[in-house]
């Protein structure tokens, strides 16, 4: 289930996954690869990953860009990632039979996944005086 939240007065799209099947510990490493770098090459990256999880965050960012593009019309080149995090969910408790009637605890945990893009403005160079 996702939900999507645009708010276009700061440039910014908020796309935000939910119950992905997937630990905050292994969502981590790659979020923080891919903060900061514009959407077509985090997209590259994601697709060549190895993780598994990287296919649910590659469509939570091309959810946002879809939004992006056709709701308020922001070209797809200047989308950058400007913020990426995940949160808690859910735990499912499951158990494993053991030796001897005992019984060993499963926990299968849940995420919630954060992406927020942003449109990059271009920058007025300030002139300074001329080197004395």
């Amino acid at each position: 289930m996702k939900k999507n939240n645009i708010q276009s007065k700061n440039k910014i799209v908020r796309s935000v996954n939910k119950n992905v099947r997937s630990s905050t510990r292994k969502l981590k490493p790659i979020l923080k690869s891919i903060v900061g770098k514009k959407v077509g090459e985090a997209i590259r990256d994601l697709t060549f990953s190895e993780k598994r999880i990287s296919k649910d965050v590659k469509k939570t960012i091309s959810s946002a860009v879809a939004n992006a593009e056709n709701n308020f019309q922001y070209d797809i080149d200047k989308l950058f990632i400007k913020e990426a995090f995940c949160g808690k969910q859910i735990i499912m408790k499951r158990f494993r039979a053991r030796a001897k009637g005992r019984a060993a605890g499963i926990k299968k945990p849940y995420s919630n996944l954060t992406i927020i893009l942003s449109e990059l403005t271009k920058k007025k160079e300030e002139k300074h005086g001329s080197k004395s």
